[in-house]
């Protein structure tokens, strides 16, 4: 199935970034205050429809499915080692506002802690780590900040080994359940010093599943006019249910009903690229409020999977405000000095069937430099002359040759 509307799908990972549980055991007070600061959810579901409608400008014609909050978070771990104007363009895009760096480190240290556990009825597993090339000296603060925030595996590896993006892949292969594979394609390029990558794995049961028995096939039409026969998984109960004047939207629990999946249907005289282009955080939250009373109701959603990407957004962040960033003019001295983003690439992949939901997301930022050299090496294994001189003055006061030592 090569064509479904993307709206369905994108909409299961945006929900995972919303709301927390007030009974979570949080001992930072920085943590509790940011749990009671909604600024943080309403910065990444504003980012989450700011990017979605980006990319999907890039791509009308083809399925799309992201993790907004993947992407996010991938960038918010660069966002600690960027100063000035490449700090301010990053927390214009990511719609931070102004939000101060210690609040939304805060913030993601909460919101990962609550994500990884908010549900014992469903998985949901993130995953960030710091691939850095042997004997680049990066800033040890921005480190630190990186795996006391967002518990980010640190590793050294020599990049001119095939060894190297093996074992970055294998890492990718086992955050995502083996789901997303072989995203750093050797060789890795010299000037490439660092990669940043976030992880996101989610697998969770239908509340109320559907019933394998009543899938059946059934027509689709997609963007092109076509009309293609395809799985529909039917439902007949009370779900919970809005419509609107050009849409309509039903929501789908899991688990323990602490995520969903919310599909919205444009009517079908309506483009769905046109209605994308103007949907955006604040009809989200409109939709969510009105959203919240059951009607029984005759539902058929497709049975698909869909596999998006790798896709390069920095066309799409550049269009959000991220310019400085991807040039030699960008200020990321908090992680290397002359270090600028060569690449950001994210892959999605989802599954929905009768059962639940199956998906994982992995965004990449690719970090490079002018002019990155090999460490020079001195390995005195041989004959070599040696000097003891005073500085000051230049005065050479021993001078030797090691010959046989």
């Amino acid at each position: 199935m090569k064509k479904i509307m993307s709206v369905f799908s994108i909409i299961t990972l945006l929900i995972l970034s919303t709301g927390c549980d007030d009974t979570m055991d949080m001992t930072s007070e920085a943590m509790v205050e940011t749990k009671q600061d909604s600024r943080i959810t309403t910065a990444n579901n504003t980012f989450a429809f700011n990017i979605f409608r980006a990319i999907n400008r890039e791509d009308l014609e083809n399925n799309i499915f992201i993790s907004p909050l993947s992407i996010s978070e991938a960038l918010t771990m660069t966002y600690n080692g960027a100063k000035d104007s490449t700090q301010e363009e990053i927390t214009s895009a990511l719609a931070f506002g102004d939000l101060t760096k210690e609040e939304i480190n805060s913030g993601y240290k909460y919101l990962n802690n609550y994500l990884n556990h908010m549900d014992d009825q469903i998985i949901l597993e993130i995953a960030n780590s710091l691939w850095i090339r042997e004997g680049i000296n990066i800033q040890q603060n921005f480190i630190d900040i990186n795996q006391e925030v967002f518990n980010a595996r640190v590793q050294e590896l020599d990049f001119s080994k095939s060894e190297a993006e093996k074992i970055i892949n294998g890492w990718i292969d086992q955050s995502t359940k083996g789901l997303i594979t072989n995203m750093i394609k050797p060789p890795i390029p010299e000037e490439v010093i660092m990669y940043l990558i976030n992880a996101i794995y989610f697998k969770g049961e239908w509340s109320n599943p559907f019933k394998a028995t009543e899938t059946m096939d059934d027509s689709f039409i997609n963007g092109y006019g076509e009309e293609k026969t395809i799985k529909m998984m039917r439902m007949w109960d009370d779900i919970l249910y809005m419509e609107e004047d050009n849409y309509k939207a039903v929501k789908l629990y899991y688990g323990d009903k602490k995520t969903s999946m919310t599909c919205i249907l444009p009517d079908k005289t309506v483009d769905i690229n046109t209605f994308i282009d103007s949907f955006d955080y604040e009809k989200w939250h409109t939709l969510q409020a009105e959203l919240n009373s059951e009607e029984f109701v005759n539902l058929s959603i497709p049975k698909f999977r869909m596999e998006y990407g790798p896709k390069e957004l920095s066309k799409s962040l550049v269009s959000l405000g991220m310019n400085k960033v991807f040039t030699t003019q960008a200020d990321l001295s908090g992680i290397y000095n002359g270090l600028f983003i060569t690449d950001v690439l994210h892959k999605a992949v989802i599954e929905v069937n009768e059962e639940g939901s199956e998906a994982a997301a992995v965004t990449i930022i690719e970090c490079g430099a002018d002019s990155v050299r090999e460490p020079i090496t001195f390995v005195a294994d041989h004959p070599f002359i040696f000097v003891i001189w005073d500085e000051e003055m230049g005065n050479i006061l021993f001078i030797g040759k090691a010959y046989d030592l």
